[in-house]
């Protein structure tokens, strides 16, 4: 994955894993997250991330998310080769779903395109589409 601009914030994780990837293409095909009725994301560009030993994950533009369905949380994780992610819950009529989105506000130098982009967990929306088709959540 190759940011638009070093910050002088390399990612940690490569020196231990040199062959660990993680790399960012852009969507070809509208996609939409559905939570209670709900569309709390819709985009036509968002970002495929693939990382070794994990589902591909769509990260939306802030701007194509309803971030005022979303709450800030205290919790956090970390990732060697990203950065540390902030999460967000998703409230939508009396439904809550607790930390359902994250998002790289300070990404590593080398994910720097995720920087001011949304993801969420697919299994806790109700509906998940890409293009016309609905895609089941990842096992």
């Amino acid at each position: 994955m190759a940011g638009t601009a070093a910050s002088g914030n390399p990612a940690p994780g490569y020196g231990k894993h040199p062959d660990h990837y993680v790399e960012a293409r852009p969507g070809s095909r509208r996609v939409r997250a559905v939570l209670a009725g709900e569309t709390v994301a819709d985009s036509r560009r968002t970002l495929i991330v693939r990382e070794r030993g994990y589902a591909p994950v769509h990260y939306f533009p802030r701007e194509d998310v309803r971030m005022d369905l979303a709450e800030r949380t205290d919790s956090r994780t970390y990732c060697p080769f990203k950065g540390e992610a902030s999460y967000w819950t998703l409230r939508v009529g009396g439904r809550s779903e607790d930390d359902a989105m994250w998002s790289y506000e300070t990404p590593y130098d080398e994910a720097l395109e995720l920087k001011d982009r949304v993801a969420f967990h697919r299994d806790r929306m109700d509906l998940w589409r890409e293009g016309d088709e609905e895609v089941p959540a990842p096992a």
